[in-house]
């Protein structure tokens, strides 16, 4: 399911656990989380735009979400986030509703002037919600299925800027 919590979009380098941070160069580092970082985010704006709602991928109909996914390194260097971020042309940030869904029928709130619901009657309403399915069906993570596609060649730079880094 799209919303279940999963690792996949996480990728560790071996081999340079045993240094500590500060014998690293930290230009070099932030060069190839820069490099890693665009080919990620470029790998899922072409997933995105050649998808066009298959392999259940939202449809890009305006481009925004296209356009919104953006990288990011750590004021550090040692970490590259890779996400759709919200635009000024976004009313609300959509991706997330992309990827989680929402469903049908609205929250189940309290009743107004302090009235009391009968025993039972907000569990009903929850089970009602529930089986009333999906008014936006959650999408697949085309986030990490860039990750996963360039896997290889981000694992290689990455390996790369960390030797260069320790010279």
């Amino acid at each position: 399911m799209a919303n279940s919590a999963s690792v996949d979009g996480y990728l560790h380098i071996e081999g340079f656990d045993q240094f500590g941070r500060e014998i690293f160069d930290k230009k070099q580092i932030r060069k190839g989380m820069r490099k890693a970082g665009q080919v990620v985010a470029r790998r899922a704006q072409l997933n995105l735009a050649l998808a066009r709602g298959q392999d259940n991928y939202p449809v890009s109909r305006t481009g925004r979400t296209i356009d919104s996914i953006k990288f990011k390194v750590s004021r550090a260097g040692f970490l590259v986030k890779i996400a759709p971020r919200k635009t000024p042309d976004m009313k609300d940030y959509y991706p997330a509703y992309l990827h989680y869904g929402v469903k049908q029928g609205g929250r189940v709130r309290a009743l107004a002037n302090g009235k009391r619901r009968r025993k039972g009657e907000r569990a009903e309403a929850l089970a009602q919600r529930a089986a009333s399915g999906w008014r936006i069906a959650p999408r697949a993570n085309y986030m990490e299925d860039a990750l996963q596609d360039e896997k290889a060649q981000v694992e290689s730079i990455l390996a790369a800027a960390f030797a260069a880094a320790l010279s």
